[in-house]
C-alpha cells in the first residue's frame, strides 16, 4: 500500500469525512496570522490538499482569497457542494498547478504527511511571494485524555505502531530544519453524538483501507465500550493542534 492510494482512499468516503471531521478553534488561524506577520484579511493563500474544504471555510470566514488544490476527485466534488464559490484545482503538492510567486500564505491542513518533502518543499518555495509563509498543520487526539489514550492503543494493536500516535510533539520531527519552522500547540475539544465520533473514526484512512466487514467489527466493539465511559450518548473529543509556520 503506498501513501498516494491510502491518501485517495478518502474520496469514497468524502461525504462522512465533510459531515463528521473535527475543524480547528479560532486560536489556530489567530496563531497563523502571528507567525506569518500578517493578517489573513485580503492574503491570497493556498489550501493544499483541502479535502472537503474544512480548512478553507475558515481561511475564507477571515477574509483570505483561498485556492484550494485537492488531488481526489471525490473529496473534490464534495467540496463544490459546501464551498461552491471558492476556485478549486486540481493537483497536489507535489506539483502545484499555481503560478510562482503567488501566494501569501501556502497552507497544508492535515495534509503535508501525504507529500514528498523533496518535491514539495521546493513547490511551495516556487509559490510563495516573497516574505510569505508555509503552514502545517494538525489535529491529533489528546491523549493525555484516559478513553483516548485507550482507545488509541486499541488503534494501534488493529492497525500496527503508526496508528493513533501517542505523541503530537511527532508531527514536527522530519520538517525540514533549513526553514526555519516556527512551532506552536494549542488544545481544544468538542462534543459530538457517539454516532459521530465513531463515523469520524472510520473515516480514517487505515479503516478506509482495512475494508467495511473488519470495520464495522471494530466500531461494534467502541461502542460499546464508549457507551460506559458516555452513558448520555455524547463524546466530549480532546484534540491538540500542531502547527507549523516558515516565512520565506
Amino acid at each position: 500500500m503506498t501513501a498516494t492510494s491510502q491518501a485517495r482512499s478518502f474520496d469514497k468516503a468524502a461525504a462522512e469525512y465533510a459531515a463528521n471531521r473535527p475543524s480547528y478553534p479560532p486560536a489556530l488561524l489567530d496563531t497563523v496570522e502571528e507567525l506569518a506577520d500578517r493578517p489573513l484579511r485580503g492574503a491570497r493563500v493556498a489550501d493544499v490538499g483541502a479535502g472537503t474544504g474544512l480548512a478553507t471555510a475558515l481561511l475564507q470566514a477571515r477574509g483570505a482569497h483561498v485556492v484550494a488544490v485537492e488531488p481526489g476527485p471525490g473529496m473534490a466534488a464534495q467540496f463544490r457542494l459546501g464551498l461552491p464559490g471558492v476556485p478549486l484545482v486540481l493537483g497536489d503538492g507535489n506539483s502545484l498547478p499555481l503560478a510562482s510567486e503567488s501566494m501569501d500564505i501556502v497552507a497544508y491542513a492535515q495534509a503535508w504527511h501525504w507529500t514528498d518533502q523533496h518535491r514539495s518543499v521546493p513547490e511551495a518555495l516556487r509559490v510563495l511571494r516573497p516574505g510569505g509563509a508555509l503552514a502545517l498543520w494538525w489535529n491529533d487526539s489528546d491523549n493525555t485524555v484516559a478513553w483516548t489514550a485507550d482507545q488509541d492503543s486499541r488503534l494501534r494493536r488493529l492497525f500496527g505502531a503508526g496508528a493513533g500516535e501517542a505523541d503530537p510533539m511527532a508531527r514536527f520531527r522530519g520538517l525540514p530544519p533549513e526553514l526555519g519552522f516556527t512551532t506552536r500547540q494549542m488544545s481544544w475539544s468538542r462534543k459530538v453524538p457517539l454516532d459521530s465520533h465513531l463515523a469520524n473514526l472510520a473515516s480514517y484512512s487505515d479503516f478506509l483501507m482495512l475494508g467495511e466487514e473488519s470495520t464495522r467489527a471494530f466500531l461494534a466493539v467502541e461502542r460499546d465500550l464508549l457507551g460506559g465511559v458516555f452513558p448520555d450518548g455524547t463524546v466530549e473529543e480532546r484534540y491538540v493542534v500542531s502547527l507549523a509556520v516558515a516565512r520565506r
